[in-house]
């Protein structure tokens, strides 16, 4: 049974309001109430009692109240004890992170952590958002700088640290390369290399919402999934690509990196980068990492 619907049926048991328990959980209602029809659905029984006005619990749901309670509480037991187990036998702090920032935060992080906190050991595994975040709720990652998602998971707590700026890939003789910053429409014509959607959400649909902001259509060449396979795309000549400022530290021969100007709005909301851990959990070594990010943040800002 899924720990994260039990969880919801006690927020709403609790509150016996849909919206007050969703704020609880940081998720959207809609997202809270689909939670509660599946495990309905799965234990085949109605659980509440819905109108327009009130929400109560029907005689099922009083009945397993204090079962699932109790059930919710010995997972999150049995969570912490295999964390610690865990922390016992791997001591080094393990860190995930998206490609831009282990290509800009990490190393900049690490060299902080090499001055003020020498004896601590970092590993660093760089994945994707959509991987990141099932890792810190296994337990296998204690921190993660990654692109929030749009439904955030209640058991995650999320930091943004601050918002990364865009750049343009593009052939180093290209007509554009030579200019100190790009608009959208300087790229109507042009062909364009983009992430795939499924791995990589947030940076295909950066591309794709800043056409559609600036009443254009963005021109899609080729989908590519890795940011290095992108820009040696952009080398062939295949197209421009629009990616995160700490790209341009893939040093590909025959490629240039423009400053693209991006309108203040919710497109920028795609360039969050965050730090992500398991909610409710205790690390002292984390914490200290987190604590040292803060100090330097604003230089670590403004190179991004």
């Amino acid at each position: 049974m899924d720990i994260h619907q039990l969880k919801c049926f006690l927020a709403v048991a609790d509150t016996l309001h849909f919206g007050r328990a969703a704020q609880s959980l940081d998720m959207l209602p809609a997202s809270l109430g689909r939670q509660i029809r599946i495990l309905e659905e799965r234990m085949e029984t109605r659980l509440f009692l819905r109108t327009t006005r009130s929400v109560s619990l029907t005689e099922a749901g009083a009945a397993v109240l204090e079962d699932i309670r109790a059930l919710v509480a010995q997972a999150d037991r049995l969570e912490a004890r295999m964390r610690e187990i865990r922390r016992a036998e791997t001591p080094v702090l393990r860190v995930g992170a998206i490609d831009s920032a282990a290509a800009g935060l990490v190393p900049q992080l690490l060299q902080l952590l090499r001055a003020e906190q020498p004896a601590l050991e970092v590993q660093i595994i760089e994945q994707k958002t959509i991987h990141l975040l099932p890792k810190l709720l296994s337990g296998s990652l204690d921190l993660a700088f990654c692109r929030p998602p749009d439904v955030r998971d209640p058991r995650i707590s999320f930091r943004t640290l601050f918002f990364e700026s865009a750049v343009v890939a593009l052939p180093s003789e290209h007509p554009l390369a030579a200019r100190g910053e790009l608009s959208i429409a300087d790229l109507a014509d042009a062909p364009l290399i983009v992430p795939d959607r499924r791995s990589r959400p947030h940076s295909h649909d950066l591309t794709i919402k800043l056409f559609l902001d600036a009443g254009l259509t963005a021109r899609v060449a080729q989908v590519a999934e890795e940011k290095h396979t992108i820009v040696n795309l952009v080398a062939s000549g295949a197209g421009l690509a629009i990616v995160p400022r700490w790209t341009a530290r893939i040093a590909v021969p025959g490629v240039g990196f423009v400053p693209l100007a991006i309108p203040e709005g919710t497109t920028r909301s795609k360039l969050i980068l965050a730090a992500a851990w398991t909610r409710g959990t205790r690390d002292p070594q984390r914490d200290a990492v987190l604590e040292t990010l803060e100090r330097h943040l604003a230089i670590i800002e403004a190179g991004a």
